[in-house]
């Protein structure tokens, strides 16, 4: 019995060679054919698809970095340390976060009156209070002095309690007397992007 074998047209399949610096490929059978498939154009082409194909799935199974958002959220570890004595910890729920100049909590307890700096030198220029944080006793007053440095600002309680009126002058003063136990945080209207934030913390 003869065995028929179906020729075809002549594909990639059955390319069997490819003679150097010639665009003629032959196929298994040794017969020499025009063939654009087998160029050394499209061979590079193809090689450089691949290549890219295989980069682009590199690049895409890399992970993000999540993103980093602006001005408090982000940080696992919301607790500040506090250096100013009884080695505790003072958490200010990330408020404290962009502060240059937060260097704990002053510990001022014991103290009828303590003075905040407003318009001190922080890492931004005159935007910071000084202390940034610090710990009284109830029923301590608490004067904020404007240096007179960085523009108008302002003292203004989160969440209500106290507040100032703008002020650019030296020697401008604002005070508060806290008389409840608590802790109690603080900006600069005007610079609060730029960290001009502070906090007062309240023990009996």
């Amino acid at each position: 019995m003869r065995r028929t074998r179906s020729r075809g047209s002549t594909t990639d399949s059955n390319v069997f060679g490819r003679i150097l610096g010639s665009d003629r490929c032959q196929d298994r059978r040794g017969t020499m054919f025009e063939s654009e498939r087998c160029t050394r154009r499209s061979v590079v082409l193809s090689t450089g698809t691949l290549a890219l194909t295989a980069l682009a799935g590199c690049s895409g199974s890399s992970g993000g970095d999540g993103g980093e958002s602006d001005g408090g959220g982000g940080s696992s570890d919301d607790g500040e340390s506090d250096d100013g004595g009884g080695g505790d910890t003072a958490r200010f729920d990330g408020w404290m976060e962009n502060a240059g100049n937060y260097d704990g909590v002053v510990d001022e307890t014991g103290s009828d009156e303590v003075t905040v700096a407003v318009g001190a030198d922080g890492d931004r220029g005159a935007y910071a209070f000084d202390p940034a944080a610090v710990r009284v006793s109830s029923g301590t007053t608490v004067v904020w002095k404007w240096t007179g440095q960085g523009s108008q600002h302002n003292v203004v309680a989160e969440g209500g309690g106290f507040e100032s009126e703008y002020a650019a002058e030296e020697g401008f003063t604002f005070e508060h007397t806290f008389s409840e136990s608590g802790t109690y945080t603080y900006v600069c209207t005007p610079h609060r992007t730029l960290g001009m934030k502070g906090v007062v913390v309240v023990v009996e």
